[in-house]
C-alpha cells in the first residue's frame, strides 16, 4: 500500500537545475526528474529502457530520483525502503560500453564514499581513517565511535539493444537515523547486515538533497573515466576505504579466509586454506574474533 508523506512536511527543494548545468555538458540529452514517489527508480528505468512493444527503448542518460520508493530493491532482490527526507533512493541510467564491466560498483562506491567524505589532502590522505568504508562489492559503512553502521547500498543492472549496453546505477542512503522497531529496521535486520547508519552521523547538517547535489557530477565522471579504462585506475583509491582488508571473512560457500584487497579487475581477493582465491560473486561475511560480536 503506497505510503501517504505527512502533510506537516516541508517541501525538499531538490538541486535539478544545479545537477542538469553540472552533467550536461558532458552528457548529452541528459535530463533530472524527480518523483514524489514510486515503486522503485531503478525498475522505472529498466522499464523505460525497454520501452512498450513496437516502440523504441529509451536510451537518453536521465537522473530519477523519489522523494520515497515502496518496492525498492538491494542486491540478491532484498528489498530496500526509503522515508521521505530520511533516506536518498535515485538511478542513474546511461549507455556505457566498458571494455570489461567487472568493478562498477566498487568505482561507484568510491565516488559515493569521496563525495560525502573528502579525503584528506596531500600525504595525509592514507593517514586518517576514511569515515565512509567500502563493503565489497556494493555497501557503504560509517565508522563511529559506537561501532560500524550501514550507510547505504549499491545495485548496478544493465540490459542490451541492438547492440547497445544500458546500465542503471542504483543507489539507496540513510540520511536520518532508522527507527527501531519500524519495518526498515525489521528488514535490516533480517538481511544480516551491520546495524543502519546515516550520514547525520559524521555531518549534523546533511540533508538529501545536499547529498544529491555532491554525490551526482562526480558520480557522472566516475562512470565516464570507468567507461574508457575500466576499474584498474580506482584500485588504490578502494584499498583506502576497504573494510574487509586484513579481516577473517567468510563466503557464502562456506568458504573461510582473510581478506587481501581486491585486484585490478575489482575480485576480492581471499587467501584461504587453498590459497589465494579471487572471488567475482559471491556474499561476503566478516568472521567475529573471540569474544566479539558480528559485525555483518
Amino acid at each position: 500500500m503506497p505510503v501517504t508523506p505527512s502533510p506537516h512536511l516541508a517541501p525538499i527543494r531538490w538541486p535539478a537545475e544545479a545537477i542538469w548545468e553540472a552533467v550536461a555538458p558532458e552528457l548529452p540529452g541528459f535530463t533530472v526528474e524527480v518523483l514524489p514517489e514510486i515503486d522503485s527508480t531503478s525498475s522505472e528505468l529498466m522499464r523505460r529502457f525497454k520501452g512498450s512493444p513496437g516502440q523504441p527503448p529509451q536510451l537518453d542518460p536521465v537522473l530519477l530520483v523519489a522523494e520515497q520508493q515502496s518496492a525498492g530493491r538491494g542486491r540478491l532482490g532484498r528489498s530496500w525502503q526509503s522515508r521521505r527526507g530520511g533516506s536518498l533512493t535515485f538511478s542513474l541510467g546511461l549507455c556505457l560500453q566498458p571494455a570489461d564491466w567487472s568493478g562498477l560498483s566498487l568505482a561507484v562506491g568510491i565516488s559515493v564514499a569521496e563525495s560525502l567524505d573528502p579525503p584528506p589532502p596531500g600525504q595525509a590522505r592514507h593517514a586518517q581513517k576514511p569515515r565512509i568504508g567500502l563493503k565489497w562489492p556494493n555497501d557503504l559503512w560509517l565508522s563511529t565511535p559506537e561501532g560500524e553502521r550501514k550507510l547505504g547500498g549499491i545495485l548496478v543492472e544493465t540490459a542490451s539493444w541492438d547492440g547497445l549496453r544500458y546500465v542503471v546505477i542504483g543507489v539507496g542512503l540513510n540520511i536520518r537515523p532508522v527507527a527501531l522497531g519500524t519495518a526498515e529496521s525489521s528488514a535490516a535486520a533480517a538481511a544480516a547486515t551491520v546495524p543502519p547508519g546515516c550520514l547525520l552521523d559524521i555531518d549534523p547538517g546533511a540533508d538529501a538533497a545536499q547529498a544529491l547535489l555532491r554525490i551526482v557530477p562526480a558520480l557522472v565522471q566516475t562512470v565516464q573515466a570507468f567507461g574508457q579504462f575500466g576499474f584498474s585506475p580506482f584500485q588504490a583509491r578502494f584499498e583506502a576505504r576497504d573494510v574487509l582488508a586484513g579481516r577473517a571473512v567468510q563466503l557464502s560457500s562456506g568458504v573461510q579466509g582473510t581478506a587481501h584487497g581486491v585486484s585490478a579487475q575489482g575480485g576480492l581477493l581471499v587467501h584461504t586454506a587453498a590459497g589465494m582465491t579471487e572471488v567475482t560473486s559471491s556474499e561476503v561475511s566478516v568472521r567475529p574474533s573471540a569474544g566479539e560480536a558480528a559485525p555483518c
